[in-house]
């Protein structure tokens, strides 16, 4: 039996709602799969939930009490008594919050998987830290975006790029900015998230908010409010190679004024301008040089699969390998 297919039969036998960890000991106990290689075999077991919900799959639903998840099957829907639940399952939700709280990745450890996206369509990108910045007013937190990036256009012969750079050098690279969230799985979620990513973009070509689990019910809200304002959405997978642009961001003009103010409050991301104005006006013997400092001075990514998933188990982010 695969591990799926244990799940599956262990919600059947528990009927109700049930979490990660009640489901892991119910197949443990009924010797459903046998944990082999897992290190961790509730994290293995959350993991494969969370694909179950992210891959759309009808069999299994989910809810979202005190910030943790309980999982039933859609058929048993009808039995459950969902409005009642928080008051009935207290014991559960804290032992599920503890273990949460103790296994959980951050947001910061998704940068590196998000770079390792970036770099595979030619984009170089570069973590903003907004502690590093000069401005602590709490005014300016919508300031920042999390990471930035630039993609340069792609031309082979050495005519057409010098030509195109003496007409308009911004026309040979388009800049990036991306808002990044562990998950959104409510509307008001996803309306802050969005709306901090409009603020923090408003200097860039293309804004994008970018997030690892995002609920299905979200989508005709997503696809709303990007033909309302432009930003567009990137759901992040484990193996990031196979994360995806759900929603296309539109092209927008740059705002050097913005750009300036950031750099003022922001020494890496005047460091980042730096280097592309530095590329843009290098000479051809020195622009491989030029092109790997920035390289260099990008987050670290990843190029194959293994290291990146490895990387997910180190950091306790969910995966979906069996």
């Amino acid at each position: 039996m695969k591990i799926s297919e244990a799940i599956l039969r262990s919600l059947e036998d528990i009927k109700g709602l049930t979490n990660y960890n009640d489901v892991t000991e119910h197949i443990i106990s009924n010797k459903y799969y046998e944990f082999k290689e897992e290190k961790n075999p509730p994290l293995t077991v959350s993991a494969f939930l969370a694909r179950f919900i992210r891959e759309g799959d009808t069999r299994v639903k989910r809810i979202k009490q005190s910030g943790a998840y309980f999982y039933y099957l859609t058929k048993n829907e009808h039995t459950i008594d969902l409005d009642n639940f928080e008051s009935i399952q207290i014991k559960s939700i804290k032992k599920e919050v503890k273990n949460e709280t103790d296994k959980s990745f951050t947001e910061r450890d998704l940068h590196k998987l998000l770079s390792s996206f970036l770099r595979s369509t030619g984009i170089y990108a570069k973590t903003i830290f907004h502690e590093q910045s000069k401005n602590k007013d709490n005014n300016q937190i919508w300031t920042h975006p999390d990471m930035i990036g630039i993609r340069f256009l792609n031309l082979q012969n050495k005519i057409s790029q010098n030509f195109l750079r003496a007409i308009d050098r911004t026309a040979i690279f388009k800049l990036n900015s991306y808002e990044l969230k562990k998950e959104l799985n409510t509307d008001s979620e996803l309306k802050k998230a969005f709306f901090q990513a409009v603020s923090n973009s408003s200097w860039a070509n293309y804004g994008y908010l970018v997030a690892f689990e995002i609920s299905d019910s979200l989508i005709d809200e997503m696809e709303r409010l990007n033909q309302s304002f432009g930003i567009g959405i990137i759901q992040l997978n484990a193996n990031p190679f196979q994360s995806k642009i759900r929603f296309q961001a539109k092209y927008r003009e740059l705002d050097f004024k913005t750009i300036d103010k950031l750099c003022k409050l922001n020494r890496e991301y005047e460091q980042f301008i730096e280097l592309i104005e530095k590329l843009m006006n290098a000479d051809e013997r020195y622009y491989k040089a030029i092109e790997k400092e920035l390289d260099e001075f990008c987050d670290n990514y990843y190029t194959n699969d293994t290291d990146a998933l490895k990387y997910c188990n180190d950091k306790n982010i969910p995966t979906d390998e069996e």
